[in-house]
């Protein structure tokens, strides 16, 4: 709902592709969307296939913004961090990631003996 309210109509592929969801997994969640009016659903034809265009309604408009806005005001996805803290967290799991495979390594060579 936000990718639509954000870029105000896409076609299905696109708007799937943006939130990361697979058609045959997902397509279930639009039609969903749609049997409840939170989006509209309009069919082009382009040669001999369709596009699928999905656009906001306004019951869909007012969803976003008195619960799905705020919502994510409060409980954002990605939380924001310094660059700093970006590298300590890179170097942290490098480190890790050595000892691992360190301990892996050390698993296989008792095996062998």
């Amino acid at each position: 709902m936000l990718k639509l309210m954000e870029h105000n109509e896409l076609n299905q592929t696109t708007l799937l592709s943006f939130c990361g969801l697979n058609l045959k997994k997902h397509k279930s969640i639009l039609d969903e969307l749609e049997s409840n009016e939170f989006v509209s659903k309009d069919e082009l034809p382009y040669g001999k296939r369709r596009i699928i265009i999905y656009k906001p309604t306004r019951k869909g408009i007012e969803f976003c913004t008195n619960i799905l806005e705020p919502y994510e005001r409060v409980f954002p996805r990605r939380k924001i961090i310094n660059n700093n803290t970006l590298k300590n967290t890179y170097q942290e799991d490098k480190s890790r990631e050595r000892l691992e495979n360190k301990g892996q390594g050390d698993i296989l060579a008792k095996k062998k003996e």
